[in-house]
Formats: structure tokens, sequence, C-alpha cells
């Protein structure tokens, strides 16, 4: 294998992200159809182990449609705080590889280790080191595609899943994907795909030997780009930090609300779960927005300016339901979702206070310490159930009426 190319990106993708983090505290689920999802009819699948994708399941499917491929499925609550703290770690071990690197989400980066060569050796070995070290220092599983471009990191990475690495020489670029199904283009969905299958192009060989200006009168300027894409050829560079502009958390009810106190409930809760992602993030919200969905999928905003940033749940609650309240009143129809945005992030050593939101002008400082010590409390004992009094509900839990099994 040549190994003596200069350009080396990496595409590093977690394995089955959310799920992988939840098998760390429940052991005993490994090697079991599992998924993580909200409870509920209109819930979808956020992660699923891959025995359960054994069985058709896959992310963003309902939850009642993977329920009914696999009855036995366990069904495993999302805890977005370990998700976020989880990704902070890998990100972290990353940036140990290389400080080029490009955050896509919450569970995969491109890297440019090209760097990096010199010290840490070829594509391989350096693919083998990113995924020894997010192991030992984790215990989470992840693939790595190496290559000369973006694409086709992506490509390689996505192939060789789960728990895989696959080098592509850029001399053996074309070799390895012209016998691909189109539909393995960076870009080419459901949809794209089956318009590119239907005009016999089933191979992303058939694709890279047609004429960019025949596809361009076809699929306008996407066609020459999907030629050049075929061909191995992308010039986008691996581009470190994009700026997080906003951070939000939502929630789609089983039932519509039409009860102001349940809806207040809820907004609580959703404000002190942004809280905790904001402090996890090292962000501090400069705005606040409310969003409410109708049973007719309407959806409706309202935003209000911070007098000073902040990242504890008391100001960003407080703010959240004078929002709601006005939307509430503006529009009297049941809430299908409710969703809350923090946006105009800054890093948290930028403001100097906490926002004066409260009629009595207690200094926020009281709460910013309050949610810290909530925070040390859940680093060190994950499975502790902390929330406001507000949330807690004096009623015996209902019986569940969705059968599958259930994890809390």
């Amino acid at each position: 294998m040549d190994d003596s190319w200069d350009a080396v990106v990496l595409h590093v993708d977690m394995d089955a992200f959310f799920l992988s983090v939840e098998l760390l505290d429940h052991p005993h689920l490994a090697g079991r159809p599992a998924l993580v999802a909200q409870r509920g009819g209109r819930s979808v699948v956020l992660s699923a182990s891959y025995e359960a994708r054994g069985f058709g399941i896959r992310s963003a499917m309902p939850l009642a449609q993977a329920m009914a491929l696999c009855p036995g499925v366990v069904v495993v609550e999302p805890r977005h705080d370990r998700y976020t703290e989880a990704s902070r770690r890998i990100m972290g071990i990353l940036g140990g590889f290389t400080p080029v690197l490009e955050q896509l989400s919450v569970d995969e980066a491109f890297l440019d280790v090209s760097g990096a060569r010199r010290r840490l050796g070829s594509p391989a070995r350096i693919g083998a080191l990113i995924r020894e070290q997010v192991r030992e220092r984790t215990g989470l599983p992840c693939t790595v595609g190496a290559a000369a471009t973006k694409s086709v990191a992506k490509i390689a990475s996505t192939r060789a899943k789960p728990d895989g690495l696959a080098v592509v020489p850029p001399a053996r670029t074309r070799e390895y994907l012209d016998p691909l199904p189109v539909q393995a283009l960076w870009g080419v969905g459901p949809v794209l795909g089956q318009r590119l299958v239907s005009a016999g192009l089933t191979t992303v060989g058939d694709l890279a030997a047609q004429s960019p200006r025949r596809m361009e009168r076809w699929l306008g300027v996407q066609g020459p780009a999907l030629v050049r894409l075929a061909q191995g050829i992308d010039p986008r560079p691996v581009t470190p930090e994009h700026d997080t502009k906003s951070l939000g958390v939502e929630r789609t009810f089983d039932r519509d609300v039409n009860d102001p106190a349940q809806l207040h409930r809820h907004l609580v809760g959703l404000s002190h779960e942004g809280a905790i992602r904001l402090r996890r993030a090292g962000f501090r919200a400069g705005a606040i927005s409310v969003k409410v969905k109708a049973p007719d999928l309407s959806v409706r905003t309202r935003t209000v300016t911070l007098a000073t940033p902040t990242d504890s749940a008391g100001p960003i609650a407080a703010a959240a339901e004078s929002l709601l309240h006005g939307l509430l009143e503006a529009h009297r129809v049941p809430v299908r979702l409710l969703g809350i945005r923090a946006e105009r992030l800054s890093g948290a050593g930028e403001a100097v206070q906490e926002s004066l939101l409260w009629e009595d002008e207690r200094p926020q400082a009281d709460w910013s310490q309050a949610d810290r010590v909530a925070d040390d409390i859940r680093e060190k004992f994950p499975w502790a159930a902390l929330k406001p009094a507000t949330l807690v509900d004096p009623r015996p839990p209902a019986d569940d009426p969705e059968g599958g099994h259930d994890l809390r």
C-alpha cells in the first residue's frame, strides 16, 4: 500500500453513538436489540444497536414502527447531557492528533493529519491510534476512514462500520469508488439516488463517466459537482471550528397539550436540560427563543434578548415563560411540540455576571453556584435523578401502555 501521499483526511464517526454511551452504564444490554428514544407514540429512534438494525430498525424511524419490527427491543430514554459530555471528551482526544479538526456533529469529525505524518506515521497507523485512544479513554467504539479528500474519507468510514478502519490511497481512489452503488456518494439521498438509477446510472463509475455539461442540463449546478465527486475530486479543505450559533431542546407530546400548567412544567424541564447543555459546552445564551407546534403542524416562535448572557436555568425559564404566555395568548390552540433555543451564544468567560430577570432582583450568582453544585453531583453520580422540585410528580407512575421494555 502506498503511504507516501501528502494530503491525508480522516473521517472519524462514532458507532451507534447514543446507544454506545448508554451501554457504558448498562453493559447487560450488550449484544441485545436496543435503541434510544423518548417513550411515546410520536417519538423517533435516535440511535439503534447493530443487533436492532438487523431487524430493519434505523435512526429517525418512528418508535412505533421500530417496536413492531422487533417487539422485544429495549427502549432506553435519552440523556443528552451524557452524550454532550462524551462528545466533548472525544473531540478533545481528536484535537490531540491535529488542530485541523472540523466537527460535523456531536459524533463525527474530519481531521487533516497531513502535518502529523512525520510524528505519527502512516494514515493507517494514525487511524489505528485514534480508534485505540478513543476506546481506551472513553470506552466507546468508532470507525475511521482515511483518504486524500473529505468525500472519499466519509464514504470509507461509512462502509467500514462498525468499529472498523478503511484507508483509500489516492492512486486507488477510482478503483475503490467505481464499483460502489451510486447512493454511496456523499449528498446522494434516496430521491436523487432513485432518479440516477432510473436513468441507468447505478454505480459511482457510471456517474463518473458522464459529461459534466450533460449532467448540468439535467440536474443544474448539482450535476457537474456530482460527476467530480464520483471521480474522487473534492477540493474542500478541512475547516476547523465553525462557530456554534445556537443550542436547542424540544419535546413532542404523545397527546396535544392544552393545559398551561402542564406546559409550564415541561418548559421548566426543557430550561434545565438546555442550561445543562450550555454549561457542558462552555456557552452562555444572549437570547432565548420558544417554539410551539400546533396539531396542524404550523410552527410559531418568539424571541427575547437577555440583559446579560446566562447559562442558568432560572433566567432561561423566566424568559421562556413570558414568551410562551404570549404565544398562547395570540394563538389559543393545543400544543403538539414545545421547544426552547438558546441563541447569540458566547463563551462562559465572556460574561461578567448573570442576567437579573427576577422581580426581586436577587443576584443570579446564587443560582449559578447551585447549578454548578448540581453539575458536580451529576458528574460523580450520573445515575442520580436530580431535578427541580417543580418537576417532581407526586402521582405514582401509570402502567406502560405500549409494551416492549423500558429502561429507566
